[in-house]
């Protein structure tokens, strides 16, 4: 669903331009373990600041998920059907 897609492509802008980033991308569903518009996310933090959860909030994405390691976080959030 394109509105889903461009959900998940805010949420990239707004983390790049929000906290201190490795990798931000996006993937489609065709190509997603999840069957949905996912946003991929390597940070440069352990844990999932406050602004990153608020982001994805705002944005309707799902935070799936996943472990810290080697002191980045890494972040997955999905796009809910709808």
């Amino acid at each position: 669903m394109v509105e889903n897609r461009k959900r998940v492509q805010h949420a990239v802008r707004t983390l790049r331009e929000t906290v201190p980033t490795v990798l931000v991308e996006t993937t489609p569903p065709v190509r997603s373990e999840y069957d949905a518009w996912t946003l991929d996310a390597v940070l440069r933090t352990s844990g999932v600041p406050p602004e990153v959860l608020r982001e994805l909030a705002l944005a309707g994405l799902t935070l799936q998920p996943t472990p810290a390691q080697n002191g980045h976080q890494h972040v997955v959030a999905t796009a809910r059907a709808g």
